[in-house]
């Protein structure tokens, strides 16, 4: 029996549904997901086996225009994307005419591996919008397949999935067949607690915020961890932590449900907010966190 497998790389403008789609073919939440943009701040890895295939999906930055160097590292994250993909999900959503970036624009029409253009949250449509949208990407990105999708709403995905795999190659699998990321444990903690940061507070104050796992102690019943928020100013600690704390203590139990979820055991955490000096645009810092 032969075996097919291969990178299939998702990219897009930000909150288009890259993460949705990502966790929809892996069947868990590996991408965190809000309606803010920029959520997604590295290359995560996701990974479906079956008996004769391996596709390991990659979930992107949303393309921006870089405005400082974390912004540059995460548009790295998305050039690399380019350089191994076996298969190209461009994902659009409804309404949608254009990539952020004309140069990456550019590597997607003139692709040679095969592009599969997502045309997502058509659920949001007329049929009569969803036909002139498609015959405008027909136009502009003429070497592309196209599928309308909910991501959502899990339509369409399946037989996304069945054409990823007609369009794979013959190869063994590229990780063992248990796997189900690239990424360790505390990364996971990291996006979580970051996930209800995002989700609990306005303005510039998730954009502000880089989480620290320092410890991960887990035995049969439970998993110990301790967490730093990392923030660039002390005001914005202040508001981390909110009015005797309330705000800091509604992160940590939102984060320990979610946790108890995905790691399936109990979860003991402690949070701690720490002012690191603007950490977005200091190189070494970038790198001790994995951005570079």
């Amino acid at each position: 029996m032969t075996h097919k497998a291969g990178f299939v790389n998702i990219i897009g403008n930000p909150n288009v549904g890259k993460s949705t789609l990502m966790n929809a073919f892996v069947g868990e939440r590996l991408s965190i997901i809000t309606s803010k943009a920029q959520t997604t701040r590295h290359r995560i890895l996701g990974i479906v086996n079956g008996d004769d295939f391996q596709v390991v999906l990659s979930d992107t930055p949303g393309i921006i225009k870089p405005a400082y160097e974390m912004q540059e590292s995460m548009m790295q994250f998305v050039k690399s994307a380019f350089e191994d993909a076996d298969v190209l999900i461009y994902m659009v959503e409804i309404g949608e005419k254009e990539l952020k970036d004309e140069a990456f624009f550019n590597r997607i029409i003139h692709s040679k591996i095969p592009v599969l253009l997502l045309l997502n949250k058509i659920d949001k449509s007329s049929q009569e919008e969803l036909e002139a949208q498609v015959q405008l990407w027909q136009t502009q990105v003429p070497n592309a397949e196209i599928y309308p999708i909910s991501a959502l709403n899990n339509f369409q995905v399946t037989e996304v999935f069945y054409r990823i795999l007609e369009l794979l190659p013959e190869c063994p699998p590229y990780y063992p067949k248990d796997a189900l990321t690239d990424k360790p444990e505390r990364f996971f903690v990291n996006e979580i607690i970051r996930e209800k940061i995002l989700l609990n507070y306005d303005k510039e104050i998730p954009y502000a915020v880089e989480v620290e796992t320092e410890e991960f102690l887990e035995d049969d019943n439970i998993i110990r961890i301790r967490a730093v928020i990392m923030v660039e100013r002390d005001t914005q600690k202040g508001i981390i932590i909110g009015h005797k704390g309330a705000a800091l203590k509604k992160v940590g139990m939102e984060a320990r449900a979610t946790m108890e979820q995905f790691f399936g055991k109990q979860i003991h955490i402690e949070l701690f907010v720490k002012v690191n000096k603007d950490w977005r645009r200091n190189i070494r810092q970038l790198k001790r966190f994995g951005y570079q």
